[in-house]
């Protein structure tokens, strides 16, 4: 393991990489952020991975001082790994890259140097999406409307991660904004550990209702890969309660605008009825009736939504089989 050199220049980010069984792209992304034009310090953390991922980490910063490699006693998910990597660091800002990305060279100072200008706490750019073994030409904007640098807002970042309206990864909670470590210290920001699916959404809206300057930009160079067999596409079942849970204690804040508690109460619901299915495909394939009909003690949105998904269910299941006849 390799730790940091007092004698570098000091770093300006630093760029933080959780990392679970990413031997196919690690040192990708390593080396993508310590190609930056800027000064950065890069922190990995191995979240117990059961591939080379740790060896491969390892062996690289071997090569360079500027990387560090910390490993969990035990896979505690990314909230929980970014935790650690962002106390372990000494940049003013901070900056998460998957393990499974990469980022174009100017891209942190061109971040840097807006954030400088408008005064940011949090400055965020649209990503680039890349389907995994395409050609690099085909990469296609992930929001694909960000003109100029605009503010973003509680209720609308809420807004824009409503599945219903957005979808298909569109969600503005996918981005990975440069952010100011003096304004998490002065807030005891921090990634919730309990949550493992939509945690940069989580700390994003805590960071906003505490008041961060939070803007958003056209891509400047982070290329987000996506793959079928994402993490984020694949989850146990309590993710979206722990989700729901998440979303019900920002509801219990008192400094809430109108626009944003219904904002919130929309995507607590939606996930809430994400959450309910979960359980009751759970339920049927453990052959457990009492818990299949629990799923039904619920509010009358999500037992109406459970019925639509089981009606839509017959008629697919009905369909194939008059095909098969």
């Amino acid at each position: 393991m390799s730790m940091i050199d007092p004698s570098q220049n000091n770093p300006l980010v630093t760029v933080v990489i959780a990392a679970w069984n990413a031997e196919e792209t690690i040192i990708r992304a390593i080396d993508s952020a310590m190609s930056q034009t800027v000064p950065v310090e890069v922190i990995v953390v191995d979240d117990r991975s059961t591939d080379n991922t740790r060896a491969l980490a390892e062996a690289r910063a071997k090569d360079d001082p500027r990387l560090t490699v910390l490993c969990q006693p035990e896979n505690g998910g990314p909230s929980a790994a970014r935790n650690r990597a962002i106390a372990a660091g000494r940049a003013p800002w901070i900056a998460v890259l998957d393990s499974d990305d990469w980022m174009e060279p100017d891209r942190l100072a061109r971040l840097l140097d807006l954030a400088a200008r408008h005064g940011a706490d949090f400055m965020a750019d649209d990503l680039w999406k890349l389907d995994v073994g395409a050609p690099e030409a085909t990469r296609r904007p992930m929001l694909g409307d960000v003109t100029g640098t605009i503010p973003v807002n509680s209720a609308d970042f809420v807004a824009s991660n409503l599945s219903a309206g957005h979808g298909g990864r569109r969600e503005m909670g996918f981005v990975k904004p440069l952010m100011s470590r003096s304004f998490l210290d002065r807030h005891g920001l921090n990634y919730d550990p309990n949550v493992r699916l939509g945690e940069d959404y989580v700390f994003y809206m805590q960071a906003l209702l505490e008041g961060a300057v939070f803007l958003l930009t056209g891509p400047t160079g982070y290329v987000a890969t996506v793959r079928p067999n994402s993490l984020s596409g694949r989850h146990p079942t309590e993710a979206h309660a722990h989700l729901v849970a998440a979303d019900r204690a920002l509801l219990a804040r008192k400094d809430l605008s109108a626009d944003t508690r219904r904002a919130l109460e929309a995507h607590m619901m939606e996930q809430y009825k994400k959450w309910a299915w979960r359980k009751l495909i759970d339920a049927v394939r453990d052959a457990d009736p009492v818990a299949a009909l629990r799923c039904f003690w619920a509010p009358p949105q999500v037992t109406v939504d459970l019925f639509g998904r089981l009606i839509r269910e017959a008629l697919v299941r009905a369909r194939r089989r008059t095909g098969a006849g």
